[in-house]
Formats: structure tokens, sequence, C-alpha cells
């Protein structure tokens, strides 16, 4: 009753808000295969036409190296909607002194200043476990390099953006099964500039 009543929740706040930003999402953090997530996100955008926003994000450990992820974000300003998927694939572990370094390929379709946009990214992406006062979390860095489909003028344009942040279980014991996240998105290249933050919740 509680995961229904915390999903019911989370779409409520995604259809009643602005959805801006996707950011790199938990894929960065260690997980069991098999292991589901449902997140709740909130952001906010800096850069032109910026503004507040939610969305949400489903994400699932699908074999050894690989995180699978999918979202969706829907806005009545000037990004109505916005659909994304991807995987993170691990190249070399967070073990000892060595961090965790992986890929993550994003397909997106988004509806933005009333241009339909089709995205396709390649995000280089570093992590490694820190104990911050006791408790385990993962600051990450990654840099998603990509390119964007303008639907109507059929041009292409490159996009580039650095993206820093760490996620986490809460550190509140009745709350430790929960994970937290935050996040600073940089526009460098026909990107968006943004701040994001998430609480995620197991469904397995």
């Amino acid at each position: 009753m509680k995961k229904i009543k915390l999903i019911s929740i989370a779409v409520g706040t995604l259809l009643t808000t602005n959805a801006w930003a996707l950011g790199t999402g938990v894929s960065s953090y260690p997980m069991m295969t098999g292991k589901k997530l449902i997140s709740s996100e909130v952001l906010g955008v800096t850069s032109s036409g910026g503004g507040i926003g939610a969305q949400v994000r489903y994400s699932q450990k699908i074999a050894k190296k690989m995180v699978f992820d999918a979202g969706l974000g829907i806005s009545g300003g000037e990004m109505t909607n916005r659909f994304f998927t991807g995987v993170d694939y691990e190249i070399y572990p967070d073990y000892y002194k060595q961090p965790k370094v992986s890929v993550k390929t994003t397909f997106e379709m988004a509806k933005e200043f009333e241009v339909s946009r089709t995205k396709l990214s390649l995000a280089p992406t570093i992590s490694k476990g820190f104990s911050f006062w006791g408790k385990e979390a993962y600051p990450y860095f990654s840099m998603p390099l990509g390119l964007s489909l303008d639907g109507d003028s059929k041009t292409y344009e490159s996009t580039i953006s650095a993206n820093l942040g760490i996620n986490g279980n809460v550190p509140v014991e009745e709350y430790k099964h929960l994970q937290a996240s935050a996040e600073i998105q940089l526009g460098l290249k026909d990107s968006f500039t943004s701040i994001l933050v998430g609480l995620s919740y197991p469904i397995q």
C-alpha cells in the first residue's frame, strides 16, 4: 500500500508541474542485478527559458554491468513533454582506489519551444564511493555529448553538458531504504543549466 501511495504522489507531482532537463539519474549507484527503482525528481533550470519542473524515472539493473532507465516529463510551459530511455554500461568497477568508469547512452524525444526534437547522447561517467560521517555515498561526474535533430527544419546540432552529482541512501534510520540524489547540470553547448534533486524507492 505504501508503494502504491508513493508512486501515486510521484505521478501526481509530475502531472502538475513543468519538466525541463533529465540529468544522469541513479545509474551510477551500485545495485544488485534485478533491482528496480522508481524515482521522483524535482528540478529547476537557471538558463534561458528556465523554471521549476519534475519527472518520473524507472531504473533497473538488467545485467551485471548494465543499468536501464526510462523517464517521462510533462510541462505546460515552453517544454511541453519529454520521454527518454538509456543504458549505462560499466567499463571498470569501483574497486579499492579505482573509480567506476561507465558510458551511458540515451535516446530522447522532446517538445521544446514549440519544436519537436530527437536527441541521441553518449555520456562518459566516473563515480566513486566514499564514507561521509559514517554513511556511504557515491559522487559522480558525467559529460553527455549528443546530437539533436530539429523535427521542423530537419537540421542537427551538437550538445554538450557537464553533470556533477551524488547518490546515496537517506541517512535517517526509518528511511534508509530510500535513495536520495542531487545533481548540477552545466549547459556548455545547446543544453540547459539545471539543478536536480531526486528520491528513489525500491520496487523489488
